[in-house]
């Protein structure tokens, strides 16, 4: 196990790490995307439905729902590990210069940005997956099955503006993130090539637009339409 801690201990191995679990959490993004949007089905939220209660009760999705919470927060802090890391390496006028002249501002302002969502992703699952768990406040209805229904807490939520406004901060800055952080999880892993890298960022930039104009999209329907 020595290997494995000299590893992942190291600068790279950090790196590496964090590279390895934002992939895992794209692809998260993505699955969990898609079974949002049936809430634009307009059956009364039996499809929203079906996918909660498959996604709360499933044994497999239960367990990969445990590794990706680790993911998250070992990606949280090994961006504060790193983010300290550099701080203290490098003399403060050349780190500002330096990052000025060669990054953009996504990339310079990547804690920022990873901070402002996890407090949304904090607020996220206390809006939601808390009270879907546990209750806590909100008096839920049960659909035809006995399931919570999840739909109509959905819609709750988002009929408030303060609500509304803190998601789509929250998934601005989501857009913002992706936007450097996915061709920079595949430069650390080695695939960085005059051929692939220019793909790699067209994907991602495309990825980083349409995905979280996906998440943005729900919450501002059910806010204007429902």
């Amino acid at each position: 196990m020595s290997w494995l801690t000299e590893t992942f201990g190291s600068s790279i191995g950090k790196k590496l790490l964090m590279s390895l679990t934002g992939l895992f959490l794209i692809t998260f993004l993505t699955i969990h995307l898609l079974g949002n949007l049936a809430i634009f089905m307009n059956d009364g939220g039996v499809a929203f439905n079906t996918y909660a209660v498959f996604m709360t009760s499933n044994p497999v999705i239960k367990l990969v729902s445990y590794l990706l919470y680790f993911s998250i927060l070992l990606h949280a802090v090994y961006a504060v590990i790193l983010w300290i890391t550099n701080k203290i390496a490098r003399p403060a006028g050349y780190a500002i210069e330096k990052a000025n002249a060669n990054s953009s501002w996504a990339s310079r302002s990547m804690m920022l940005l990873g901070s402002l969502i996890f407090i949304f992703l904090i607020l996220h699952l206390k809006d939601f997956w808390w009270q879907y768990k546990f209750g806590g406040g909100y008096e839920f209805t049960f659909d035809d099955e006995g399931n919570r229904d999840l739909y109509k807490l959905v819609i709750t939520q988002f009929k408030f503006t303060f609500s509304l406004v803190v998601y789509l901060i929250g998934i601005v800055a989501l857009s913002i993130h992706l936007w450097h952080g996915f061709q920079s999880a595949f430069q650390t892993l080695g695939i960085n090539h005059s051929r692939y890298t220019p793909v790699i960022k067209f994907i991602g930039a495309l990825y980083a637009i349409l995905v979280p104009l996906g998440f943005a999209a729900m919450p501002v329907y059910v806010y204007f339409f429902l």
